[in-house]
């Protein structure tokens, strides 16, 4: 299988001029039965999950976006997407622009930068939760040839999807003591799930109820249709709020061949670890036989799995795909077994041709996740302090030289050498701050992500951080506490994956570099979405003093809007 992947990353010369995509866009809540229980969701133009995006790489992508809500703001991030030259299109509320306001209109124009497997989605409370988000698939430039060989193409949008409303979530984390969310009631594939009834009832350990669907049901799962002894991409994403998820096909070899929009060294894999904010594609071959379907199965990872697995088909397209497997779907490996996670994780390497990082840095973060309370509300913290973003968004008080819009100290940049990682913190009180970290322009950084325990005892989570405005090489992961002057000997700096996304697994640490190499303010934060509400994520500024003129539109809040409305009297 693997000599069908034909790799090469030359390309052919003489690339047309980029196209302009636009998009008229509406989000507003409706009624809809993502897992066959009924309840709202945001949609976009009526559709959910919202509508996919496909471009070229070189393309510049204009999305009107209205806000048809009632009571609340909204802004859509594009993850993935690095927005040179336009840090206000980001879509992150806070950091980047202010929040979209019921009845108004934000338009976000910016290019995509390179092939990949994208998704945008809500960045602002929890509505990714709600259900704000879609596909972006970006296809190699107009006059390029792809450097994938492959007979056809499926995209997969996985989320977690729960019957309580984020507005509810919201207050229970927000409250003291702390409601906690639970875990999802259903996974979802492409925006479709089945809750208390199984597509395979009939051979699966949990005897429930077998499901049935009338024509056109929302949750009805998307089959696979295949034919026999070809070579299919399918491109993977996960926009879930909490949970971890694996993905197996029964019976056929996974082939990775790219992470995060960056192709990577093919490899074969049984199964595929898919973390909060992970995009991959996968190369799948129909050599099994014909003459039958295969389950693909979706399982929780990284948490006790409450949530059954989403199920669909692959289905060979001369048997009807009403013929369900007589064997039961593949097992999700054990939801705590980290080293297999581990193992997965540093099997993913660079493809030849892709630019190796600087062998050394400039700066370097050591960033101390941990659990902690204020005032008896329970939050995360980096390095002792719980992030707590403005009203005015940093980009614009950073550019218009706003005083105190957020605090000008930067935050620790390590924590005290003799913290006990494995144990719940010693003072488990925590402080609210806004601070942010400002570097040079181009320079390179070294982030560290440290994890440990949280408030209980013998307890530490995954944590999947993501960062807006760049790809960072993955130098690597360890065991315990980071050993500067140590541990460093061991990173990767020949071929090291570009990600946007990195997990840091329980009691460990995950070694980050990047070039400060565009203007901007960029969040970085844990992808969970309740850990994000509670605090945990920092925020980098590069640059601001070289953009030009930033949208006062994105700017209508806080100070800023103050300082424009002043302006304009």
């Amino acid at each position: 299988m693997m000599m069908m992947v034909m790799w090469w990353l030359t390309v052919v010369a003489g690339v047309a001029s980029a196209a302009v995509k636009e998009y008229n866009w509406e989000v507003g809540y409706k009624f809809w039965r993502p897992d066959c229980k009924e309840g709202t969701v945001m949609a976009i133009n009526g559709e959910f999950p919202g509508p996919t995006i496909r471009t070229n790489a070189g393309d510049i992508v204009v999305v009107h976006l209205t806000n048809k809500l009632t009571t609340e703001g909204v802004v859509i991030h594009w993850h993935g997407i690095r927005q040179y030259g336009t840090p206000w299109a980001d879509g992150a509320a806070g950091v980047t622009q202010c929040a979209i306001s019921p009845g108004e209109t934000f338009t976000y124009k910016f290019t995509v930068d390179k092939a990949g497997t994208y998704f945008y989605h809500g960045h602002y409370g929890m509505q990714r939760s709600a259900g704000l988000y879609g596909s972006i698939i970006v296809d190699v430039a107009e006059g390029e040839r792809e450097p994938l060989r492959y007979d056809g193409e499926f995209n997969l949008l996985l989320s977690d999807w729960w019957h309580q409303s984020i507005h509810s979530q919201e207050l229970g984390l927000s409250s003291n003591p702390l409601r906690w969310i639970g875990e999802p009631q259903s996974i979802l594939i492409n925006g479709r799930g089945q809750f208390n009834c199984s597509l395979a009832a009939h051979s699966s350990k949990e005897q429930m109820n077998r499901c049935t669907f009338e024509k056109g049901d929302q949750c009805a799962p998307q089959i696979l249709h295949v034919e026999p002894n070809k070579t299919y991409r399918i491109r993977i994403a996960s926009t879930t709020a909490l949970a971890s998820l694996n993905l197996a096909v029964q019976g056929h070899k996974l082939v990775v061949v790219e992470a995060d929009g960056n192709y990577v060294t093919p490899f074969a894999a049984d199964d595929l670890d898919v973390y909060f904010g992970e995009s991959y594609s996968v190369l799948l071959t129909t050599n099994q036989d014909p003459s039958r379907n295969y389950w693909i199965s979706v399982g929780v990872r990284g948490r006790k799995p409450n949530t059954p697995p989403a199920l669909t088909l692959l289905n060979y397209r001369n048997v009807p795909a009403a013929d369900l497997p007589s064997s039961p779907p593949p097992e999700t490996p054990r939801w705590n077994d980290y080293d297999r996670s581990k193992s997965f994780s540093k099997k993913i390497l660079s493809a030849m041709g892709t630019p190796p990082p600087p062998k050394k840095s400039d700066r370097r973060l050591i960033l101390l996740n941990t659990q902690n309370q204020i005032d008896g509300f329970t939050k995360w913290a980096i390095n002792n302090v719980s992030l707590s973003v403005p009203v005015t968004p940093y980009l614009g008080s950073i550019k218009h030289g706003l005083k105190g819009a957020f605090d000008p100290k930067s935050p620790p940049k390590n924590f005290p050498a003799d913290y006990d990682i494995t144990k719940p913190p010693a003072n488990p009180n925590t402080m609210p701050g806004n601070g942010i970290y400002t570097f040079p322009m181009n320079i390179t950084v070294d982030v560290i992500l440290q994890n440990a325990n949280a408030l209980n005892p013998n307890v530490s989570e995954i944590h999947p951080w993501h960062l807006h405005g760049h790809d960072f090489w993955i130098l690597g992961f360890g065991e315990g506490k980071f050993r500067p002057g140590v541990d460093e000997m061991a990173f990767n700096l020949k071929n090291p994956p570009l990600r946007n996304t990195a997990v840091l697994y329980p009691y460990g640490w995950t070694a980050l570099r990047y070039v400060t190499d565009n203007p901007g303010v960029w969040f970085f934060h844990c992808h969970i979405e309740p850990h994000l509400h509670m605090g945990m994520g920092v925020v980098f500024a590069e640059g601001v003093n070289r953009l030009g003129k930033v949208p006062p539109e994105a700017l209508g809040c806080g100070l800023t809007g103050k300082m424009f409305m002043n302006r304009n009297r």
